[in-house]
């Protein structure tokens, strides 16, 4: 048994977890702990290890506010420079000793007669917490398509999150399933090796050149002099991306001009029009996530390389069919086919008060007030929750954000001497209402396609924030009391 009724348990040891610590060390909060399923920090950047794994916002200002670093060594940084940065983070500020691996979450339960949430692990260990912070992400669990006889394939067959580093791809007949932001990441990056390798596309994607480049020295030794010159580099990096919001919010001018710039890109790369018209979305610019690559075109045209767009109709044991009949050999199977971004909390049976189940909760709202707390579940709030998602800047602008809200919660729950606070029924309809009269209009919404930012069954947006980054900095800067039920010891 870990805890008493004054302890916070955070999950997850990625971004938004490791955040969370070190905002409540520095806010005088010593008595937390995190647990991680992973052997390891890091979150996302742990787990996704494939050949070409890196960031597609720029590296000064994919990193905490409190923690500029000055050595990135590319304007993108790769995934092992990300990992290796939350390590240091995690070291440097003292929270390391606080995480405890290989300890996933199975359920937790709202003690109403103790006001304390009961936490047990896969391993059957109980955790007892006054205050529970869900930092578990969305990019975390693997999606899998269905596809008939898949069981069957007798090679390596194995997702992007999960990378078979031994699964020896050189020679070999390669077949990749997926053309999102991981597929164009990796392809470049194994095309080289594989004797032949199979794309199988089934939708384009709306893609801009990736401006990287290695950061001269001199450059990295003005960041460490003069910190302000860092801090004036990522302001200005925040307003480049921030601007591109006006376009997914419906001004069409905008929306033209990034599908043109794709366009013209498109086609200086591409001289084949079959294979460019194979690569050319048919919905709106920013409907599904824009990704950035120079390479990814060049991959495709290699003449070791077939883009396939006809449906996958059965795997067998060494090949892959499609519908019209044709048979592909297939060595490897790799699945790029992303995460199941809109199942939050997925595996975790959480019970708030009166024993209501999130899952079914969340299946008949869909809202997170702010994206950070719900009616029904007391002293639980999330970080990168539903509708906190970016289509334009970093999220991580968006983590300290619910960081900052989170800790004004613990402070006034501290300084007024309550026991919990709970989110109003009424301020969760009523941002649920805000969230879909914004959406509505928003090219996600409305811009011809189907994405994993949408829900499967309803068709509904739970994961980007129809809004500015500064907008949603002010609807977080201070906590409304009038939003909360405020819990004390008699009432």
């Amino acid at each position: 048994m870990v805890g008493t009724s004054d302890n916070v348990l955070i999950v997850g040891a990625g971004f938004a977890g490791l955040g969370m610590a070190i905002a409540l060390r520095k806010a005088g909060m010593e008595s937390f702990l995190v647990i991680e399923k992973g052997d390891d920090v890091g979150g996302t950047w742990r787990d996704n290890r494939y050949p070409g794994c890196a960031c597609d916002i720029p590296s000064h200002l994919y990193s905490f506010s409190f923690d500029l670093n000055p050595e990135w060594s590319r304007m993108y940084a790769p995934q092992p420079e990300i990992w290796e940065y939350l390590r240091r983070c995690a070291k440097r500020y003292g929270v390391l000793g606080r995480v405890r691996f290989r300890t996933a979450m199975q359920e937790a339960r709202w003690d109403e007669d103790q006001r304390l949430w009961e936490v047990t692990t896969r391993d059957g260990e109980r955790i007892r917490a006054r205050v529970l912070i869900s930092g578990m992400g969305a990019l975390h669990v693997p999606r899998w398509p269905d596809l008939p006889g898949h069981e069957r394939f007798r090679g390596p067959a194995f997702h992007s999150a999960a990378w078979d580093s031994g699964a020896g791809l050189e020679g070999r007949h390669v077949a990749v399933i997926g053309t999102g932001a991981s597929a164009i990441q990796l392809v470049p990056q194994i095309a080289p090796m594989a004797g032949r390798l199979y794309l199988y596309q089934r939708t384009p994607a709306w893609i801009l050149p990736r401006l990287d480049f290695p950061i001269a020295d001199r450059w990295k030794r003005r960041f460490a002099r003069v910190p302000g010159l860092m801090r004036l580099f990522r302001a200005w990096l925040f307003w480049s991306l921030e601007i591109r919001v006006a376009g997914f919010l419906g001004n069409r001018w905008m929306q033209v001009q990034g599908e043109k710039m794709a366009r013209r890109f498109l086609e200086r790369e591409v001289a084949d029009s079959q294979l460019r018209a194979a690569l050319t979305p048919n919905y709106a610019f920013g409907c599904k996530r824009v990704l950035i690559s120079s390479d990814f075109y060049q991959a495709v045209q290699r003449s070791n390389v077939e883009l396939v767009t006809e449906p996958i109709v059965e795997v067998r044991e060494r090949s892959v069919v499609t519908a019209g009949g044709a048979e592909r050999p297939a060595d490897v199977l790799i699945y790029a086919t992303g995460f199941r971004a809109t199942e939050l909390l997925h595996g975790v049976h959480l019970a708030g008060r009166g024993g209501i189940d999130f899952h079914q909760a969340w299946r008949a709202s869909r809202t997170a007030f702010l994206g950070i707390t719900t009616s029904g579940f007391p002293n639980f709030f999330m970080l990168l929750g539903p509708n906190t998602g970016l289509g334009h800047n970093s999220v991580l602008l968006m983590i300290e954000a619910q960081i900052r809200y989170v800790v004004s919660c613990l402070k006034r729950i501290e300084r007024r001497g309550y026991c919990a606070m709970e989110l109003r029924p009424e301020s969760q309809r009523r941002f649920g209402d805000f969230l879909r009269r914004r959406l509505a209009g928003t090219v996600w919404q409305s811009g011809g396609c189907r994405s994993w930012y949408q829900d499967a069954e309803t068709g509904e947006n739970p994961t980007i924030w129809p809004g500015s980054v500064v907008a949603y900095r002010r609807r977080t800067r201070r906590v409304e009391a009038g939003d909360y039920l405020w819990i004390t010891a008699s009432n």
